[in-house]
């Protein structure tokens, strides 16, 4: 399974994210870390793709169910996903850019809007056992 948890960014997508997989055996990729690891910090339409890209390709590799949390600003790609978790919680990011060209998703598996959301969790965590 790949779950993606997406959303502009101070949603809160990694803190959903590290509680989903904590006390798991669940990979979770973090986009600002994959980032920096690649020292890529090029928010063009070429990087977003090209970490798009990579945030699957992590999925694949680890050839196991994993959590990727990051903007994925555009539906066309969050179709990648078998799980798909809109932190609806902010109505805009610290950058205007992304606030510019975040598409709202169109279908979505939970759409998160409070930061209560342990029900969420618990009910993602089941469907993965």
């Amino acid at each position: 399974m790949k779950i993606l948890v997406f959303g502009l960014p101070g949603s809160g997508k990694s803190t959903f994210a590290k509680q989903l997989t904590a006390d798991t055996n669940i990979p979770h990729f973090n986009a600002d870390e994959i980032r920096a690891m690649f020292k890529d910090w090029d928010f063009s339409s070429t990087g977003r793709i090209r970490q798009v890209t990579r945030m699957i390709d992590l999925c694949t590799i680890a050839n196991k169910t994993c959590v990727v949390d990051f903007v994925c600003p555009y539906n066309l790609y969050r179709k990648d996903y078998d799980i798909t978790v809109w932190m609806n919680t902010i109505e805009s990011g610290r950058f205007e850019d992304t606030n510019k060209i975040f598409e709202k998703p169109t279908q979505v598996d939970y759409e998160i809007t409070n930061y209560h959301y342990d029900k969420i969790i618990k009910e993602i965590q089941n469907r993965l056992q």
